[in-house]
């Protein structure tokens, strides 16, 4: 998937909460693209309850990676701040689609749930790894766990692999160009549509 995390004005370095607001879309639109393959590999997420639990595993899953690579910035006040503003940004995303969609659940609650699984995850994988290479397996096998605890019973042992192997790896891996990209502030020039050479 096409991710944009470039930036093009000039002007001052950007604040760990204008980085993480930027953050937050990709977040949202990579674990999108993670629930759009699921459906397509046929597992039964149809838009309701389920489909928005899967979306706020790999939610919670993506802003953790994303805070993995905030501290490897080694400043500590950057980081709580980027992630802090980054889980709240999410959370309200996932809230405002959740209660329009379903409209059972207040946003508010929607988002306090949202929050209640980032931090229980991050206590739980506090012992993982993700590095530059991406998360190791046990990160990927707590997530694949987790995503299998919502789903069918015919579509749980085979959830677990589909996102060991498949979902997970690459939603990390786009995660890391899209953070990379944020992380390196200097602007970049808009590319000009290709000109015919008339060769």
């Amino acid at each position: 998937m096409r991710i944009k995390s470039h930036w093009f004005k000039e002007g001052k370095p950007k604040s760990a909460e204008e980085i993480a607001d930027a953050a937050a879309f990709i977040v949202w639109r990579i674990a999108q693209n993670s629930l759009k393959t699921m459906r397509a590999a046929r597992f039964d997420l149809p838009p309701g309850p389920r489909y928005f639990a899967f979306m706020a595993e790999f939610l919670a899953f993506l802003a953790l990676g994303a805070d993995r690579f905030a501290h490897r910035r080694g400043d500590e006040a950057w980081r709580v701040a980027f992630t802090t503003t980054l889980a709240n940004r999410v959370g309200g995303i996932l809230a405002e689609n959740e209660s329009d969609l379903l409209g059972a659940t207040s946003a508010d609650d929607v988002k306090s749930r949202f929050i209640a699984i980032v931090n229980a995850c991050a206590k739980a994988s506090e012992p993982f790894e993700w590095s530059a290479e991406g998360p190791d397996y046990a990160f990927l096998c707590f997530l694949g766990h987790r995503v299998a605890d919502i789903m069918t019973d015919q579509d749980r042992t085979w959830a677990i692999s589909q996102v060991i192997e498949v979902e997970a790896p690459e939603a990390a891996a786009n995660l890391h160009r899209g953070m990379a990209g944020l992380l390196d502030q200097t602007p970049r020039r808009r590319e000009r549509g290709a000109r015919a050479t008339g060769e």
